[in-house]
């Protein structure tokens, strides 16, 4: 599994291409050859990133829903919804299709953040509101996600 690593502030040009940052580039040498996906995100107002290999592997993972299931069936047409195949450019420029960036409201500003295994992009705005909780806010949502329920879920209690 990749992990990538950082959070980069870019800009969009008229077309819609971004310059991907040269450290965000290096982490991403043994996947770019085999392109990425781009998809609008579950629970935020944002893009989802995907090198090709994490793609298929969700992919398997939703191969496995049953598609008798009414449920299933919306919930992968709504989640492959604007599903793109997109590559760097030789210049190292991703280019966001346009229908995406309105969905994501992203115009000129944007930050491209790791996400463990795929990137999200924002605009550069949502971004800062999605990031600017107290600190007592994250602490709680830090102890919620990663303490005692974490622990058990892996064994580690």
């Amino acid at each position: 599994m990749l992990n990538i690593i950082g959070s980069y502030e870019c800009k969009a040009d008229a077309k819609g291409r971004v310059m991907v940052p040269a450290p965000l580039k290096k982490q991403l040498s043994s996947v770019v050859q085999e392109g990425f996906v781009i998809k609008r995100a579950v629970f935020q107002p944002c893009l989802e990133l995907y090198p090709m290999k994490e793609w298929e592997e969700m992919m398997k993972k939703m191969g496995k829903l049953n598609r008798f299931t009414r449920k299933n069936n919306d919930f992968i047409r709504m989640f492959t919804a604007g599903v793109k195949v997109v590559e760097l450019d030789a210049a190292g420029r991703l280019l966001i299709p346009k229908d995406l960036m309105s969905y994501a409201g992203i115009d000129k500003e944007l930050v491209v953040s790791s996400a463990i295994e795929k990137l999200e992009i924002w605009d550069k705005n949502k971004y800062e509101e999605s990031i600017s909780v107290s600190p007592e806010d994250f602490a709680d949502l830090a102890e919620e996600v990663m303490g005692k329920n974490f622990e058990e879920e892996n064994g580690l209690s």
